[in-house]
C-alpha cells in the first residue's frame, strides 16, 4: 500500500471512531441494553399512571406511620403451665392469640409449652399493654417481651383483668411509648394500621378502616373449658377490617396520625385466621384498666348493680320512647348501688353524666372508665317521662350476687278462684297464687307462671317457670284472666313491659310484642 493510502485508511478509521463516539452517547442505556438483547425493549418507558401529588402523599403517610410505630410494639413470648385450649365456645368469634391456636379442632398447648403474642408499650418507663389471654397462663418468671431492636427483656406481670381481657407488664429501660389517640375522634370508614407478631412473622403491619364502634361479640369473659360467660365481662369493641392473625392478640391498632386507637384482640373466623374482620379494645378502657392496673396491680371498678339488654324495638314500643335507644334495667341487685339510688326493674337508662348511652354496650363503656365510690347521674325514662337519678358506684364483691329463680317455687295446688290461663301465642301458662306462693315470693299481687314452651316468644326474651308476673303494661296483676284481658286490650305488635318477680325477690323486667291472634 502506498503511503497516501494508508494515510487515508487512517483518516477514514478516525473518522469512524469519532462518529461511533457521537453515535453512542446519543442514545440512551436502554437503547444500548436493546442492542445487545436483540433489539427487545424491557418495560415501559413511564409509568402508565403517574401518581398524584394526594396520592404520592397519603403513601408516604402510610409509610411513616409503619416505621413509627412500629417502635412501640413489641413480641411476646409466655411459657405456660399447662395446656390450654385455643379454641372458643363460639366458632364464629375467637381470640387469635397467642399464636398456634384456633383452627377447625381444639389446639393444645402441651405442659411447659411456648405460646407468642403481641404487646404495645405505654410508658417510657416500661409498662407494656396486651391482652390477658396471651399471659393468663403464665409461669412464674415465663414471659419475655422482645422489643423492636430486637433486644430480649424478662418481663414482670404487674396485673391481669379478664373482664376486660386486658394486662400489663413491665420491662426495665427506656423506650418510646405509644401515643394515645382520643376516642372521641375515632370514626367509622378511617384508615387504621393494625401492627404485631401474627404467624411467627415479627412487625407486621397491615392497613383497613374502622368498620364499626361499639361492637359486643360474646367472647371476652367466656370460660373456655365450661363455655360460661361472667355477666360482669365488657365488650365495646372497634371493629377493623385490618388484616390480623394468630399473634396479633395484645398488638395495636393505629391511626394514620401513629395515636394508638385500640388493642387488638379477637377475630371473626371459623378457621382461627383472618376472615376480614377483627375486634380491638378502645383506647379509653386500656388507659382506664392499664392505669387501674399500675396504680396497684387490681381493679377497683365501680358498678350500678344491675343487669341490663339494650333496647329494641319491642322494648321501646313497651314503654313508649319515640325511638329505638338506651339500655333496659331487667334487674336489680338487692342491696346493690342500684336499689340505693332508687332504680326500679322496667327502667330505661339514656345517658350517663349527659353521654347518650344507646347500648348496652355504650353503657358499660362509660362504667368501666369509673371507680368505686365515684358518682354518676343517670338520665331514665320511667313511666313516660324523664327523671334523674344519682348513684354511687359500688365494688363488684359488694354488688355480685343475683340468684337464679328456682324452677320449683310454688308447686302447691293453685286457687280454685281463678284457672290457669295458656297465653298460647306468647308461649306461657299463668296460675293464681297459692297462699304457700304468696308467701314464698313476698307478695299478694301477681300471677305464677306454671309452664314456658320452649322456643316460644317470652322464651326467648327471659321468662323463666317459676316466677310471678307482678304488673303487665304497667297495671297490677292479680288473676290469669286480669292478665289476659290486659294482654286482649293491646293490638298485635304493640310492645308490652312485664315486671316478674322471683323466689328470691329479685324483680326482672322482660318485654315482649303481641303476637297476631
Amino acid at each position: 500500500m502506498s503511503k497516501r493510502s494508508l494515510l487515508t485508511a487512517v483518516a477514514l478509521i478516525g473518522v469512524g471512531i469519532v462518529f461511533g463516539v457521537v453515535l453512542m452517547t446519543s442514545i440512551g442505556g436502554n437503547a444500548i441494553e436493546n442492542l445487545f438483547a436483540g433489539g427487545t425493549e424491557l418495560g415501559a418507558g413511564q409509568p402508565p399512571t403517574p401518581a398524584s401529588a394526594a396520592v404520592k402523599a397519603l403513601n408516604d403517610q402510610f409509610v411513616a406511620v409503619s416505621s413509627a410505630v412500629t417502635q412501640s410494639v413489641v413480641s411476646i413470648s409466655v411459657k405456660t403451665e399447662r395446656k390450654a385450649p385455643s379454641s372458643m365456645p363460639n366458632e364464629f368469634f375467637r381470640f387469635f392469640g397467642p399464636d398456634g391456636g384456633g383452627g377447625d379442632q381444639d389446639f393444645q398447648m402441651p405442659d411447659g409449652g411456648e405460646a407468642n403474642g403481641s404487646g404495645v408499650i405505654i410508658s417510657r418507663d416500661g409498662y407494656v399493654v396486651t391482652n390477658n389471654h396471651v399471659v393468663e397462663e403464665a409461669k412464674e418468671g415465663g414471659i419475655v417481651v422482645t422489643t423492636n431492636d430486637q433486644k430480649e427483656h424478662k418481663a414482670r406481670l404487674v396485673g391481669r383483668d379478664p373482664l376486660t381481657d386486658l394486662a400489663v407488664l413491665k420491662i426495665e429501660g427506656a423506650f418510646m411509648p405509644a401515643h394515645f389517640a382520643q376516642r372521641a375522634d375515632i370514626r367509622i370508614g378511617e384508615w387504621v394500621v393494625a401492627v404485631g407478631n401474627p404467624l411467627g412473622l415479627k412487625s407486621t403491619v397491615t392497613t383497613g378502616i374502622v368498620s364499626a364502634m361499639g361492637r359486643g361479640i360474646g367472647i371476652v369473659g367466656t370460660d373456655e373449658r365450661t363455655f360460661e360467660r361472667n355477666r360482669y365481662a365488657v365488650e365495646n369493641f372497634i371493629q377493623t377490617d385490618a388484616a390480623i392473625n394468630p399473634g396479633n392478640s395484645g398488638g395495636g391498632l393505629f391511626n394514620l396520625n401513629g395515636s394508638l386507637v385500640g388493642i387488638n384482640t379477637a377475630i371473626a373466623s371459623r378457621t382461627g385466621v383472618n376472615a376480614g374482620y377483627g375486634f380491638a379494645i378502645p383506647i379509653d378502657m386500656v388507659k382506664s384498666v392499664a392505669l387501674d392496673l399500675m396504680d396497684d396491680g387490681k381493679i377497683q371498678r365501680g358498678y350500678i348493680g344491675v343487669e341490663i339488654t339494650s333496647v329494641d324495638e319491642a322494648s321501646a314500643k313497651a314503654v313508649g320512647l319515640a325511638k329505638v335507644s338506651g339500655v333496659n334495667v331487667n334487674k336489680v341487685v338487692k342491696g346493690g348501688a342500684a336499689e340505693s339510688a332508687g332504680l326500679e326493674v322496667g327502667d330505661v337508662i339514656l345517658d350517663v353524666d349527659g353521654t347518650v348511652v344507646k347500648t348496652s354496650n355504650d353503657l358499660q363503656n362509660e362504667i368501666v372508665l369509673r371507680r368505686a365510690g365515684d358518682k354518676v347521674t343517670l338520665r331514665i325514662w320511667r313511666d313516660g317521662r324523664e327523671i334523674s337519678k344519682s348513684v354511687t358506684l359500688r365494688s363488684l364483691d359488694s354488688d355480685r350476687d343475683v340468684a337464679s329463680s328456682d324452677s320449683k317455687a310454688g308447686e302447691a295446688t293453685t286457687k280454685a278462684a281463678d284457672e290457669p290461663v295458656s297465653f298460647k301465642g306468647l308461649g306461657f301458662t299463668a296460675n293464681s297464687l297459692t297462699d304457700e306462693q304468696t308467701s314464698s315470693f313476698g307478695t299478694k299481687q301477681g300471677v305464677f307462671i306454671s309452664k314456658v314452651d320452649r322456643g316460644g316468644a317470652v322464651a326467648r326474651r327471659g321468662l323463666r317457670p317459676g316466677t310471678v308476673i307482678l304488673k303487665a303494661d304497667g297495671k297490677e296483676v292479680h288473676s290469669p284472666t286480669q292478665l289476659q284481658r290486659i294482654l286482649s286490650a293491646k293490638k298485635a305488635g304493640d310492645g308490652v313491659l312485664l315486671v316478674v318477680k322471683e323466689s328470691d325477690g329479685t324483680k326482672q323486667a322482660i318485654t315482649v310484642e303481641v303476637p297476631e291472634s
